[in-house]
């Protein structure tokens, strides 16, 4: 390809709605073009980019035993009802009416519709196990698109569905995706990790996200260092605080005019902000909710979600608090009425500690839990945190940052029954298939390559998914003989089987080797008159920044058993 006439357009200044690295250079280095907010179109190297990545999905999908569907877009809200979700999702679904009025959504997801074909089609078990998947476009009406591609409201996805006849063939399937996507991402050439996740609004009881681990990322990673640990912020958990001896000390009112938050009460009373409880007031569809905590902890609003069975809930004003006699940040629950109290079992653990005292400037000293207050119910409702101890192996925790590409569930029979999808076992009873569901965003590991692999000059791809491997730059392309031998080289390469681009621009040479850079050629490969004069011609790998010389005539050999030798060490550090 010649770059004259490769549809592309890099920018010098950083666009002003990017948030994000991959955000910034996907749009500097003219790979995508925003159409509106959380919608953008995929120029030809994005698409190139994409291609590779699905290419690599397709064969381990079919690898595993997968074939691929493609199913529609366009949903009837007769299954989704069925299935009790067309409510429950949300405004986040794409709804709408056909000519004669009937209901319809944009496809966000494709678990009703894949039921409904399996449940018409499939009689027996013998026709079992069954994996199904398509590469598709999704949409979700995100209420704030941000992140460029990685939180869009259309996006490219592949989903797998699995469907078994029992629990046994089910565990089968999954550790055959968790294999495969073991087995992409280490081809894609990302450092990854698998984690313990929760299921969300998708179902089952047991699943795993695949982050690709950035310093950038949005998630957050919680593992240990000890042990194979490893969970979302969301799903992680901590061994047991242990419990502490309880103090004879009575309550005291202490006196602390204006001050509401954990710092500034610890600090004005002395203490370590381990031994504040702060109470959380939520305002719940199932009434007023006050949540315990350490001083030192985080709400996990997925965990509150699940004790509070999936009901809405916000937190409350200080109109509403003072409404109940809670004075926001002063309260606290000894004596407190008429609410329901949740507490983290760390907070029960505490042998004495300091609380709000439920009326403005007032805290109380010396409160001992489980005798001067005592919950409804003790639930675990922290983000367990960077040092806490593992759940498995009590070693110190440690946090990583990471982006979500990949998620695997156990669905179990939750859509088999909902929809009434069932199969004829051996013995002539009608049965529930046994479902499970995986996801790989697309377009997101494509942003997410770049959240690991960039610097200040532009993006360093992975080689299995840069658009093209080498780019070769004539200094000057008025030079008859620089343009000779790049153009001859260029030639030879692509012969050889390497995606090469020329760089035939009538340019600067400065402008010519941002470029490069910015888009993320894995080699550059530079004719200039020095290296002309002796030869040979010069290489600057893109990932290491290393710049060293070939002679010209065995340039095309050396590249490629350079990109060989580059391949391999990806193979072996993924164990392929």
């Amino acid at each position: 390809m010649l770059m004259s006439k490769l549809y592309v357009r890099t920018l010098r200044e950083v666009p002003a709605e990017a948030e994000t690295p991959s955000h910034r250079l996907l749009l500097r280095a003219g790979f995508i073009r925003k159409t509106a907010a959380g919608i953008y179109t995929y120029l030809p190297l994005a698409r190139r980019v994409l291609a590779k990545i699905e290419r690599v999905v397709r064969e381990e999908m079919d690898a595993a035993g997968g074939q691929e569907v493609l199913l529609p877009l366009l949903q009837p809200a007769e299954i989704w009802r069925a299935s009790g979700r067309w409510d429950v999702y949300g405004e986040e679904m794409f709804r709408l009416r056909d000519r004669h009025d009937r209901e319809f959504c944009l496809g966000p997801t494709h678990e009703e519709i894949i039921t409904t074909l399996v449940g018409n089609e499939v009689r027996s078990y013998r026709e079992l196990p069954l994996l199904l998947y398509q590469i598709q476009n999704k949409y979700r009406d995100e209420i704030r698109p941000r992140f460029g591609v990685m939180r869009s409201r259309e996006f490219i996805m592949k989903d797998l569905y699995s469907f078994d006849r029992d629990e046994e063939g089910l565990e089968r399937s999954y550790q055959a995706m968790f294999r495969a996507y073991s087995r992409i991402f280490a081809r894609l050439g990302l450092a990854f990790r698998a984690v313990e996740a929760d299921s969300g609004a998708i179902g089952g009881e047991v699943s795993h996200e695949f982050m690709v681990l950035a310093g950038t990322g949005e998630a957050t990673i919680v593992h240990c260092r000890a042990c194979a640990y490893a969970a979302n912020a969301e799903k992680a958990e901590a061994a047991p605080a242990v419990p502490e001896a309880p103090s004879n000390v009575r309550p005291e009112e202490v006196h602390t005019p204006g001050l509401r938050s954990v710092p500034e009460v610890a600090a004005f009373l002395g203490v370590p902000p381990t031994r504040l409880i702060k109470t959380l007031v939520y305002i719940t569809a199932r009434g007023p909710v006050a949540v315990l905590l350490r001083g030192t902890d985080n709400l996990n609003e997925v965990k509150l979600g699940h004790v509070l069975d999936g009901a809405w809930f916000r937190p409350a004003t200080e109109e509403e608090a003072a409404a109940m006699g809670i004075p926001l940040g002063f309260a606290g629950p000894a004596g407190l009425q008429g609410i329901r109290i949740i507490a983290d079992p760390a907070v029960m653990a505490m042998g004495e500690a300091i609380t709000g005292a439920n009326r403005p400037d007032y805290h109380l000293r010396g409160v001992v839990p489980g005798r001067d207050f005592r919950p409804d119910e003790i639930r675990t409702v922290r983000l367990a945190q960077s040092g806490d101890p593992c759940p498995r192996c009590g070693a110190p925790l440690a946090e990583q940052r990471g982006v979500e590409v990949g998620h695997i569930f156990k669905l179990g029979t939750k859509y088999s029954q909902a929809l009434n999808a069932t199969f004829q076992d051996e013995n002539g009873l009608q049965r529930p298939f046994v479902m499970g569901c995986y996801g790989i965003g697309i377009t997101r590991t494509m942003a997410a390559a770049i959240e690991q692999n960039y610097d200040e000059e532009g993006i360093k791809w992975p080689l299995p998914i840069a658009p093209y491997e080498v780019i070769v730059i004539p200094v000057n392309v008025n030079d008859a003989g620089q343009w000779e031998k790049a153009h001859a080289l260029y030639l030879s390469l692509r012969e050889a089987g390497v995606e090469t681009v020329l760089d035939d621009r009538d340019e600067r040479p400065g402008v010519k080797f941002k470029d490069a850079d910015l888009i993320g050629f894995p080699l550059r490969l530079t004719v200039g008159p020095r290296s002309l004069a002796e030869g040979r011609v010069e290489v600057k790998d893109r990932a290491t920044g290393e710049v060293f010389a070939w002679p010209l005539t065995e340039a095309v050999r050396l590249c490629r058993h350079y990109l060989e030798t580059m391949r391999a060490k990806l193979q072996e550090r993924a164990g392929l």
